[in-house]
């Protein structure tokens, strides 16, 4: 059983539109701590993050940028917050949009490098989210979090610099369906696994994501899985901003969170992009509880029956 810190993160400032920041309660009101706690699982609450005072100086050249003082800011929070989660707690982060990444990974890494071990990421996402300031041309933040964990130009001296750069041969990308002309090219010469839902719907997610456990387990990784709500298909998860049709079912992304309880690898969960606001009777926080659920343990038996309508 798992030691589960919950960590609310109210952030919004990267998405573009309002409503993320109501994502943490609404993973609460859904049930998450009773679920965990159901499963056999101690659950703490680690509060939610508060963001320092921000930068207003940070501005590089792209004119396009939103909020970056305060992305900064939050980025430098979370990574502090994480990195001082002891070893044997499982952090589980309540998002927010997925600018919060920046933040994690940051925070991971630098608690990896403690424990001598390699962080290894399951990004489960439509978007890649590996544009640099410079490349992004809608300048919303949540899109370049990645390519800050991945150590890629641009962010020195504007975000907080990284103990650890994420190693891309440690990612792996599994729903991927959006991705601009810029991060294809990011994409084509980085080291990381990409499986888009054509390889999905071609080989089955479930050879794609086994090898990649392989790996995690044979370099002893510490695994992290960053959930995205647009992983999954926006007829059953509506409340994102961020929809793109074709996205993941739901039996394939319950079969992705039983696998990773059987491999026992994940040491980390962040859940980001959730937004009430464009949930419908809270059907989609209904649906993420219930995959975490499946990730830490329920079986495909015990699952109780409930309408989502």
């Amino acid at each position: 059983m798992a030691n589960c810190c919950l960590i609310s993160i109210p952030l919004q400032d990267g998405a573009g539109r309002l409503g993320c920041d109501m994502g943490p309660s609404a993973f609460r009101a859904a049930g998450l701590e009773q679920a965990l706690r159901d499963l056999g699982h101690t659950v703490r609450d680690g509060g939610t993050v508060q963001p320092p005072a921000m930068n207003a100086d940070a501005s590089p050249a792209n004119p396009r940028l939103k909020a970056l003082p305060g992305i900064v800011a939050w980025t430098r929070a979370i990574a502090d917050t994480v990195a001082a989660i002891p070893a044997g707690t499982m952090p589980v982060l309540l998002g927010g949009d997925h600018a919060m990444a920046a933040g994690s990974l940051a925070g991971l890494g630098r608690r990896a490098g403690t424990l001598g071990r390699p962080l290894f990421v399951l990004w489960l996402d439509a978007h890649s989210d590996c544009h640099t300031l410079a490349s992004t041309q809608s300048g919303n933040l949540h899109g370049v979090p990645m390519a800050y964990a991945l150590g890629e130009p641009g962010f020195a001296g504007v975000f907080p610099p990284l103990t650890a750069v994420l190693d891309g041969a440690n990612v792996c990308m599994l729903g991927i369906r959006s991705v601009d002309q810029a991060e294809r090219a990011f994409l084509a010469r980085s080291h990381v696994t990409v499986h888009d839902m054509r390889a999905i719907d071609e080989h089955g997610i479930a050879p794609l994501l086994g090898a990649f456990l392989e790996r995690v387990s044979a370099a002893n990784g510490l695994l992290h899985v960053s959930l995205d709500v647009d992983f999954l298909d926006p007829d059953i998860a509506p409340g994102v901003g961020t929809t793109v049709p074709g996205g993941a079912t739901f039996r394939e992304a319950h079969l992705v969170m039983e696998m990773l309880h059987d491999s026992g690898l994940v040491t980390s969960l962040e859940l980001a992009e959730l937004n009430p606001f464009l949930d419908e009777r809270g059907r989609t926080a209904l649906l993420l509880v219930d995959l975490v659920a499946s990730l830490m343990g329920r079986r495909v038996l015990d699952r109780p029956t409930r309408s989502y309508g």
